[in-house]
């Protein structure tokens, strides 16, 4: 007997980093690491579950920038080049720890799953958004979009700088996917009242938010966050994250992850190993940094020189103990929620579902043994009662009626109200983006000629637009793409943990000097043709779906609209 269900949702996101100037570049280690660690990994075990029939049904939220990162040939051809040294590197890793049993197991488990993931990245022609797409294909994921810069949508100031991250977005996704997405990741689970309005307008079906933006909503949900609302009028679904299972994994304290026997992150051959030996894996400033090969294990609370040896077998033990520990829990929730009002009867026949949101890196980079975790965890359920996997738009397709409820603003993070986001560190940001918010819209509304934005974005690599563009019309759009790229989240929050601070604090920069020497040569019709833009189109060479109209107000477009049907009437 069916008593509920599991809806386990991968948030799959980083910022757009693309340095082709520089031989190379310590931040897009972030995508590359993300790729051998997490992505691979995941996609690994798809194949892997899919191939033993196994069922299962999970949603990956795949943000714009890490799509658009996926399927550049250039970021594509240094991946390789990274993963190729991978490859050398645990080679002679299994030459020198050929006399120590415990570091040679490990070494060859490093190059047997490096050679494996290589073999998996060209299976696919290193294109990942494809490799998801597949599985997406087969009914075994659904795949949701996010804000089209992972922007904090709740400190915009205009409404139409939202619809602009929201549009763009969907406009990306289906450049990739062919059709629409049914689902929404708001960045940091940022919800403030009125935002559904705009994904409505977008096609949007459902969101994720934060346990307490759903049960401090209005009216208060009758089984707290265990069912979804339906968001007034919009009708668009608020699925809630359940606390419980996050403690569970995410939890420094209690969480699974943080046990003695798993593989430790902070100990990495970069550092542990002779410096002539390690130089040839090291960027062109020769610092020491992470390559990705790590021999120890957490142990306990004791420094890194005490760090046991890694004991592959010991850690794939616990992962299975801990995914039916993880499921046991779920069951017994399920069983021992209250059932929905008998007073209510369109609520009679609803199921409860338990959303476990997480970072995808979690999986893999932070958790090295997550993936295997997840593949137990899908097992596991396939053997037990009660209980079953489902994805949000899954539930709402068997679940047409839910109870009406507006949510109340919130967020995810250190006390749940964005104040990661907006602190003494970061609060300088904001002046300049609501700035540049009213004068991209300044301009869109000044240049908007009442042509309908295309319903189809342009094929990949039609840098500008849906058509011949002119000078002006691609300045604006370039506007728009440093107006998107300096909204990213991820500045912000690089600036509050104090990681990569100066990064942060440079590309937030960078795009809002951009932009604003763009507006002011529009405003005075001086653009060069041939040098500066061109220079940054080649440096912020994504989205080509951007259409500046995108941030015109809906009066002017309104108003445009009636204009021009007026004359068309009087010809």
């Amino acid at each position: 007997m069916l008593n509920g269900y599991l809806s386990i949702i991968l948030h799959a996101h980083l910022p757009y980093i693309r340095h082709p100037h520089f031989p190379d570049f310590m931040e897009e280690d972030w995508l590359f690491e993300a790729i051998t660690e997490t992505y691979l990994p995941l996609i690994d075990a798809f194949e892997r579950l899919h191939k033993e029939d196994i069922p299962f049904r999970l949603t990956i939220s795949l943000s714009p920038t890490l799509c658009e990162m996926f399927s550049d040939e250039f970021l594509k051809n240094r991946y390789s080049n990274h993963l190729k040294q991978l490859i050398e590197l645990s080679e002679k890793e299994l030459v020198n720890t050929r006399r120590d049993g415990l570091f040679y197991e490990t070494a060859g488990m490093y190059y047997e799953r490096f050679r494996r993931f290589n073999a998996l990245y060209y299976r696919y022609q290193g294109n990942l958004v494809k490799a998801f797409a597949h599985f997406q294909e087969l009914g075994l994921i659904e795949i949701i979009t996010c804000a089209t810069t992972h922007g904090f949508l709740p400190l915009m100031l205009n409404k139409e700088s939202v619809r602009a991250q929201v549009m763009v977005a969907v406009k990306n996704y289906q450049k990739y996917f062919t059709k629409k997405p049914s689902g929404f990741w708001l960045p940091e689970c940022g919800y403030y009242p009125g935002i559904e309005e705009i994904l409505a307008e977008a096609g949007i079906k459902y969101f994720i938010i934060d346990t307490h933006g759903l049960t401090n909503g209005r009216p208060a949900p009758i089984m707290d966050n265990y069912l979804p609302v339906s968001c007034g009028k919009s009708k668009v679904a608020a699925f809630a994250r359940d606390p419980e299972t996050s403690r569970q994994v995410w939890s420094a304290e209690e969480g699974y992850p943080g046990d003695a026997d798993y593989r430790e992150f902070y100990r990495d051959l970069g550092y542990d190993a002779p410096y002539h030996y390690i130089r040839p894996y090291l960027h062109s400033d020769g610092v020491r940094r992470n390559v990705g090969i790590k021999y120890y294990r957490i142990t306990g609370d004791v420094p890194l020189h005490l760090k046991q040896p890694y004991k592959r077998d010991s850690a794939l033990s616990k992962v299975k103990s801990h995914a039916a520990h993880f499921v046991f829990d779920r069951q017994k929730q399920i069983e021992h929620l209250p059932g929905p009002p008998k007073a209510d009867p369109s609520m009679e026949d609803k199921f409860p579902i338990i959303i476990a949101p997480y970072d995808a890196e979690l999986f893999g980079h932070w958790w090295f043994e997550g993936p295997e975790f997840l593949q137990a965890v899908i097992r596991r359920i396939n053997h037990v009662q009660g209980l079953k996997l489902i994805t949000p738009s899954d539930y709402l397709k068997k679940h047409h009626r839910l109870q009406v409820s507006l949510p109340s603003f919130s967020t995810w993070g250190d006390r749940g109200y964005c104040e990661v986001w907006l602190n003494g560190k970061n609060d300088w940001f904001y002046r300049h983006l609501h700035k540049a918010e009213a004068r991209m819209i300044e301009l869109a509304c000044k240049y908007y000629n009442g042509k309908k934005i295309p319903l189809n974005p342009p094929v990949r690599g039609e840098i500008g637009g849906f058509h011949q563009l002119s000078l002006r019309e691609k300045a604006l759009n370039q506007m728009a793409r440093e107006l998107l790229l300096a909204q990213s989240s991820d500045w912000a929050f690089l600036l509050t943990t104090s990681h990569s601070e100066c990064y942060a604090h440079n590309r937030f920069k960078t795009h809002i000097d951009r932009f604003n020497r763009l507006y002011e040569q529009i405003k005075q019709g001086r653009i060069d043709p041939e040098g500066w833009l061109n220079h940054i189109q080649s440096e912020d060479n994504l989205f080509e779906e951007v259409d500046y109209r995108v941030y015109a107000t809906r009066s002017h477009r309104l108003f445009i609209q009636r204009n021009e049907g007026h004359r068309l009437r009087h010809r």
